[in-house]
């Protein structure tokens, strides 16, 4: 067996071949993505992930985070007295436990990918990252002909060229091959270690800090923490208020930035993508016609900004059908795969006509399975009691593509008993797995107890009737404005009943100064108003103002918590 790895400069992940099908492997909270995060205690405990980025709260000089820069580089990290190298192993430690809790087998082997443009030195050291973990490195392998391999399961002709434009968190390449019957040649590359998102992440935090003033080192995370919340944010709206309460203890700062602010921002940040962009295509001897598809991946480019100009760049339209975080890793495990021997005899199986899902609370549609998924294939996601003291979770599979789950074809339903916790404390884990026959299996397990209940749904991922199947879909085009504008409603509402008591409690219990209440009890009137008019954006943007208004009371009713527990622990 040999694994698949994506070492990532602010995500990785890691996956392997199951019965001829490439998959990603998730964590115990059901993540396939990782931040590539690690916290060096100074007793020299370790911690990867997500907790390690919990730890910037309490610990932030020994969080180290986008250690892919640095790799290739004779260096120690400060705080911590760690190589390059020495960090990725801790990350790639903690892929190779995941895969091996997941799989129940010892995992040693693995390919790992790299930036096209990495030289040898930084090739090297993400080898010897990959031996001090415990792995023999099989292959490394660029991160483009990753995502080529990736995209080139089903989307490709007898011979195509492809460029690949990667943008991710710390490095960007531009690649452009070729592909033949199954023979992936570089043509041309281009690119640049130092360019991605983080950079647009400190851009705007060297704005708040500017804003701000004097800020100490010490907690300027919290700055770059919310930077790149903003970031995210922007990829779908066009304005985002980003809040930093109490930073110092006494100092907050609010400031609203637009994505046009952000689009200003960054303009010369693509720039440099795409003067490499025409470095490559130079390289290439190509013209800009004589390409097939231009794929984008990379979480950078989710950004509008980056689509536009790269679409401009290349003059057509681009293809964003691959996961940004995910494709290269699913290239990886591919390419694994192959070396293997578990993909030879791989064959062209069916897809998933229409999406697979669940009914979620408030009657939504939670799709699992998107359509048009190659199968055998496997998904699953986590939910959460939605009341106190709940005994059981009705699991009811839907297939369709509506927005609401009445508009759906129900395929089966079944309970799964779960052990009584407050509100939003009890998990359940829910998985699909249709194999090579069509057979979806819907398994949901209680964390808690680790209880399975499961069933199985003969044919109903695949053979439903085309005219049926162009019926759904056309419905859901024809209905689309309207199904979505239920969707935002009910979410919002749903944000809304569990916001309006919790007000009510922050400000019978005195933790709303009263240079503040005047504003709350205006935007809980707007809530309740918006509520009964059934305006779903406007019932959107008032849940927001409320949510915001109270941020500082809910803050100091976390700090009272807090203290509170710390006095009881102390038994003061």
């Amino acid at each position: 067996m040999i694994v698949g790895i994506d070492l990532g400069t602010t995500h990785s992940a890691i996956g392997v071949v199951d019965s001829g099908f490439p998959i990603l492997l998730a964590d115990e909270e059901g993540k396939r993505i990782m931040p590539s995060v690690v916290w060096f205690g100074a007793d020299g405990a370790v911690e990867v992930g997500r907790k390690a980025q919990r730890r910037r709260a309490t610990d932030p000089m020994r969080v180290i985070s986008s250690v892919k820069r640095w790799m290739g580089q004779d260096i120690v990290l400060e705080n911590v007295g760690k190589s390059p190298e020495q960090v990725s192993a801790e990350i790639l430690k903690e892929l190779k436990r995941i895969a091996e809790w997941r799989i129940g087998a010892e995992v040693s082997k693995a390919v790992i990918t790299v930036p096209a443009y990495f030289n040898d030195a930084q090739r090297a050291a993400t080898k010897r990252a990959g031996e001090l973990a415990g792995l023999e490195v099989a292959r490394i392998i660029n991160e483009p002909t990753a995502a080529a391999l990736a995209y080139g399961l089903d989307k490709l002709k007898d011979k195509a060229r492809v460029a690949v434009y990667d943008l991710g968190g710390g490095t960007f390449d531009l690649t452009i091959l070729e592909m033949e019957e199954g023979v992936f040649q570089v043509l041309a590359t281009h690119g640049d270690t130092r360019l991605g998102g983080d950079d647009v992440d400190a851009m705007i935090r060297d704005m708040l800090l500017d804003a701000a003033g004097d800020v100490p080192e010490e907690i300027r995370w919290r700055f770059l923490e919310e930077a790149e919340k903003a970031k995210r944010a922007l990829s779908t709206e066009l304005s985002y208020t980003i809040r930093i309460p109490f930073y110092d203890g006494s100092s907050s700062l609010e400031k609203t930035i637009t994505r046009t602010d952000l689009d200003k921002m960054t303009k010369g940040w693509i720039t440099r993508s795409l003067k490499c962009c025409q470095q490559a295509m130079h390289d290439s001897g190509l013209l800009l016609a004589e390409l097939d598809a231009v794929v984008l991946v990379g979480g950078s480019t989710r950004m509008p900004a980056v689509r536009e100009a790269v679409a401009d760049f290349f003059q057509r339209e681009v293809d964003v059908t691959q996961h940004p975080d995910e494709a290269i890793a699913l290239g990886a495990t591919i390419q694994a795969g192959v070396m293997s021997g578990a993909m030879r005899k791989m064959v062209l199986l069916d897809v998933t006509p229409l999406s697979l899902g669940i009914e979620t609370f408030g009657g939504l549609m939670n799709v699992l399975i998107p359509r048009n998924t190659t199968i055998p294939c496997k998904a699953g996601e986590m939910f959460t009691n939605a009341a106190d003291s709940q005994e059981k979770m009705a699991i009811r599979v839907l297939q369709g593509e509506r927005e609401m789950a009445r508009d759906n074809w129900e395929l089966g339903k079944f309970e799964v008993m779960m052990e009584k916790l407050p509100k939003g404390q009890a998990r359940v884990g829910v998985q699909f797995r249709i194999d090579a026959d069509g057979i979806l299996e819907v398994l949901a397990r209680d964390t808690k107890t680790g209880k399975d209940t499961a069933i199985n749904i003969a044919s109903s991922a695949v053979n439903v009737d085309d005219a049926a199947v162009e019926e759904m879909v056309g419905a859901s085009v024809e209905h689309a404005f309207e199904d979505m504008s239920e969707r935002i409603f009910t979410e919002a509402k749903l944000k809304a009943d569990e916001l309006l008591p919790a007000v009510e409690m922050i400000m019978a219990q005195g933790f709303v100064e009263e240079h503040e209440r005047e504003e709350i009890e205006a935007a809980v009137k707007d809530v309740k108003a918006t509520m009964a008019s059934a305006a779903a954006n406007a019932l959107k943007a008032a849940v927001q103002r409320l949510d915001s208004a109270t941020e500082a009371a809910a803050a100091r009713l976390v700090e009272k918590a807090m203290e509170e527990a710390l006095e009881r622990e102390l038994g003061l």
